[in-house]
Formats: structure tokens, C-alpha cells, sequence
């Protein structure tokens, strides 16, 4: 994919994720997502600070702490001043712009509408459809970064190799762990738990333990 088809990618999701959301009941806004301690809400609150300027990211991310700790506080904060219809509409009022937070490239953009897509959908038990091509362009980048940092390190899967069912992807040498490219895009963004059920082959009970 080249970066036009990156940002259409991104587009692509922005636009299934704001149906999502558009469908869910007040009890659902208000369930945990994935991300510990986020709750639905918080995750779609930080899904529209994408396109944040350098100028406004003191007063955005004006929390003291570490980067984590400013993100969260952040979409917290905007999660609490924004209705669920406010802040779906600012979701897909960035469809077909291709601003983007400073310091971040559009590789940054996709993993975060992907995984943060899962992070609603998953708990929720609800569908939500991950392109496989896109997918795995982000499960490279988030295999291969060194900053930011990795959410889960690479030698954690050190003696596996880690291979989509669905899409041409591979990683890593050693013991076979298969999945769907999205469990996998969950695995190496630090959602292990909710991977394990879609890993098999030889490695699976390895990576498991890992995970443990």
C-alpha cells in the first residue's frame, strides 16, 4: 500500500467505526473497552484527537506524566465534554482529511482507527469489519517501530513465527502461531487476551503462556 491508499484505508475505517458507534445504545458508550481502565467512550473521545496541532497540544495534553498517561487524561477530558453524536460526527468530519497529530506519520494514523476500532467492537461483541491489507501494513509497523516504543516488545515472541490466516503476513522465526490477521494486530498491540481465542498452530500454547 502506498500512502494514497493508506489515508483511503484510513477514510475506509473512520466511516466504519462512526456506523458503529452510531448504533450503539447508552449502556454500550458506557461498557469497558479493551484498553484497561477506557471505557467505549474514552476510546472514541481519543479517536477524535487525530489531527491535533503543535500549537494546541500544551493545552490538549496538559496533563503532567508520562505520554500515556497525557493520552488517556486527554481523552478523558474530552470524552466528558463531548456527546456520543458530537463525537461520532467529529470522527467522520475528519474523513478525507489528511491532517494528523505532529510527530506522528499516516502508519501511526491507521494502527490507531484499527486497534481503537477493535477496542469498541470486540467487548462489545459486536461486528466490525478490519480490511486484511490494511491490516497488515499496521501489524508491520507496529512489529517493526522503535519510537514510539513498542506496546509489546519483539522478544516477548522470540522462537515464534507469528502468520496470518487470512492475508500474505508473516513475522519472526521459530514455532508456527497462526490467527486472523486482525487477532494478530491484537497480539502485537498488547491486546493478548483478547487474541488468545483466535491463535492456533504449534506455538499457540507457547505464545499463551507468554501471555499469562
Amino acid at each position: 500500500m502506498d500512502i494514497d491508499d493508506i489515508w483511503r484505508a484510513i477514510d475506509a475505517q473512520r466511516t466504519r467505526v462512526a456506523d458503529l458507534l452510531d448504533d450503539l445504545t447508552d449502556d454500550e458508550w458506557r461498557r469497558p473497552s479493551l484498553c484497561a481502565g477506557w471505557t467505549v467512550r474514552d476510546v472514541a473521545a481519543h479517536l477524535t484527537l487525530q489531527q491535533v496541532r503543535l500549537r494546541d497540544a500544551p493545552r490538549v495534553f496538559r496533563t503532567l506524566g508520562g505520554m500515556n498517561t497525557m493520552i488517556r487524561e486527554a481523552a478523558r477530558r474530552r470524552a466528558a465534554t463531548g456527546s456520543p453524536a458530537g463525537l461520532t460526527a467529529e470522527i467522520r468530519g475528519m474523513i478525507g482529511s489528511r491532517r494528523r497529530n505532529f510527530g506522528v506519520t499516516p502508519y501511526e494514523t491507521l494502527i490507531d482507527i484499527l486497534v481503537h476500532g477493535l477496542d469498541i467492537a470486540v467487548p462489545l461483541g459486536r461486528d466490525l469489519v478490519i480490511p486484511t491489507d490494511a491490516a497488515a501494513v499496521a501489524a508491520t509497523r507496529m512489529w517493526t517501530m522503535r519510537w514510539p516504543r513498542p506496546i509489546v516488545p519483539r522478544r516477548r515472541f522470540a522462537g515464534l513465527r507469528l502468520t496470518a490466516t487470512d492475508v500474505d503476513w508473516s513475522v519472526g522465526d521459530g514455532t508456527p502461531v497462526e490467527a486472523p490477521i486482525a487477532g494478530l494486530l491484537l497480539l502485537v498491540g498488547g491486546r493478548g487476551e483478547a487474541a488468545l481465542p483466535h491463535l492456533t498452530g504449534a506455538g499457540a500454547a507457547d505464545a499463551r503462556a507468554r501471555l499469562n
